[in-house]
């Protein structure tokens, strides 16, 4: 099994829509190719911390599941999509999305400066400096560390 952390802005895709979906929610819209990368190698029933990013209350808010594994990212050939991209065609597709069902909403949202006071978590990728990424793995020793702190 692998872990994954994935930012989402909540009003784009919040844990509670996770949550609230039946079937799980196509995780799209990813246009960086290391993230497409990371995206890609999700397996089925990984487990993945969701990070809610541009909003009042930053930080983990919880867990969701891979439920599909990647696929074509439908959005790239939208043209009303505002993640279409003019050079990905249904021939050569450039971006990939997943399957992702919420599990778990956290009792308090974790914010970067609560989870940098755990030295087991210095290594972690979320806390770089820098870090941009929308999706990046994770060990399970920070997963479950982090999945204890926000389950208090």
């Amino acid at each position: 099994m692998n872990y994954w952390l994935y930012k989402t802005e909540p009003n784009e895709c919040s844990i509670s829509d996770l949550l609230q979906s039946d079937n799980g929610v196509i995780w799209e819209g990813v246009r960086n190719y290391q993230a497409r990368n990371f995206l890609r190698s999700a397996q089925m029933d990984d487990l993945i911390l969701i990070h809610h990013s541009s909003c009042a209350q930053v930080g983990v808010v919880g867990v969701a599941k891979i439920v599909q594994t990647a696929f074509d990212d439908p959005s790239q050939l939208d043209p009303a999509s505002i993640y279409f991209d003019s050079k990905a065609t249904a021939e050569k597709p450039r971006w990939s999305a997943v399957g992702v069902k919420g599990l778990v909403q956290f009792d308090k949202v974790l914010s970067l400066p609560e989870l940098r006071q755990h030295a087991a978590l210095r290594d972690m990728q979320l806390l770089r400096k820098g870090n941009r990424l929308s999706v990046m793995p994770v060990t399970e020793d920070e997963y479950q560390l982090v999945y204890r702190l926000g389950k208090v």
